[in-house]
């Protein structure tokens, strides 16, 4: 429980980060960039042998964007004190209003595509040479691990029993309009599992320990926090999340190269975004130049052209080397599990922290207490990237 005294000292900063929860609540903008139609397209593509381009319809969008600008830009900042922390809140504005122009552009080609530049970035050209180099090595690690085997509701009865190691409560429900195997909902505290996938054992693995273990636990962490910035995301959160979620499976020693190379080649996708690739090109790039299975390439390509080109898939891979050097260099992890956090940020909420206006982490990733990781090819690999 937060003290009173404190919410009285900062009353002005608390009355803006409650304005700012009301405001954010319809713009998660995983719930708008899925479409709706995705198993017909993928059938379509399929039967067309690969030259189709996809015509995905996506969810109505619920809210008026002009009157959602105008409400956050009102907002009176120079009321917070603390300079830093009032740079924050400016910072979050800025980022909230990037989102808020994604949402309104998905479906609309390079409108989405220039937006999702704006509040995901693009690969550069040592994103690049960092997939190409993992690409390099040789995937002969052939487990039977790695066979899909279990349905969606096997995936349900592992998540479940994986979850009897944190002491909180979410909902589990079924879809066939995501693009991942799963994912979490932040907003909601519901884990999606897409529902006719098929799961491998290390999959499994791979998933609960970057779902739970992570976007779970900092869902979680979020709510324990006097704040809702911590929740709804402080700016560039995503790449540092998604960082943290890749080294909990390195962490849990569920990492593979298999899984490294598909992060690769997440950012080979997106680049081919940069360079005018049509759904059909990245397609064929993946599955004929690279000889990835068809399923694979087509998930890629789905994931990253979704919305007319979301780019936010090549922060993976980068989020996983800027954690992996920071965890080296024995930084914080606990700050970073606090909520939607940014590694950017992590000094203006340690300066909270003190000032009692955050707190330290309630649920911590099992997986960076166990340390299970063991392969050596991986150290290389990960120690190697620039």
């Amino acid at each position: 429980m937060i003290k009173e005294d404190i919410i009285a000292k900062h009353r002005d900063l608390f009355d803006i980060d409650a304005n700012l929860n009301r405001l954010v609540q319809k713009i998660e903008l995983l719930n708008y960039v899925n479409p709706l139609n995705i198993e017909q397209e993928k059938k379509q593509f399929y039967s067309s042998k690969y030259n189709y381009e996809p015509n995905f319809r996506y969810p109505k969008i619920k809210f008026n964007g002009y009157k959602l600008h105008r409400l956050f830009f009102s907002q009176r900042l120079e009321r917070i004190q603390d300079e830093d922390i009032r740079q924050l809140y400016e910072d979050i504005i800025y980022d909230h209003s990037s989102l808020i122009e994604c949402i309104e552009t998905i479906g609309k080609g390079k409108k989405f595509y220039y937006n999702s530049l704006k509040s995901f970035g693009t690969p550069t050209e040592k994103d690049i040479e960092n997939a190409k180099f993992i690409l390099r090595f040789d995937d002969s690690e052939f487990d039977e691990d790695m066979l899909p085997l279990y349905d969606v509701n096997d995936a349900k009865a592992y998540f479940e029993d994986y979850s009897k190691r944190y002491d909180f409560d979410y909902k589990m429900i079924f879809s066939n309009n995501i693009a991942a195997a799963a994912m979490v909902r932040n907003n909601t505290q519901t884990l999606v599992l897409r529902k006719n996938h098929k799961f491998s054992k290390n999959q499994l693995k791979v998933l609960t320990n970057h779902e739970i273990g992570v976007h779970m636990v900092t869902s979680f962490n979020a709510l324990d926090q006097p704040l809702k910035i911590f929740s709804n995301g402080i700016p560039n959160n995503v790449e540092t999340q998604e960082g943290v979620a890749v080294y909990s499976e390195y962490m849990s020693g569920c990492l593979t190269l298999t899984r490294l190379q598909e992060l690769a080649y997440r950012v080979i996708a997106v680049d081919s975004l940069a360079k005018g690739y049509s759904f059909s090109a990245t397609f064929d790039q993946l599955f004929n130049q690279y000889k990835l299975n068809r399923d694979k390439a087509y998930a890629i390509t789905q994931r990253v052209h979704r919305g007319g080109g979301f780019t936010k898939d090549h922060l993976y891979l980068s989020g996983l080397r800027t954690i992996y050097s920071y965890a080296q260099k024995g930084g914080d992890l606990d700050i970073l599990l606090t909520g939607k956090m940014a590694i950017e940020y992590v000094d203006v909420v340690k300066k909270m922290q003190k000032l009692g206006l955050a707190n330290t982490s309630k649920f911590f990733t099992d997986s960076f207490l166990t340390n299970n990781n063991s392969n050596t090819n991986l150290d290389f690999i990960l120690k190697s990237l620039k």
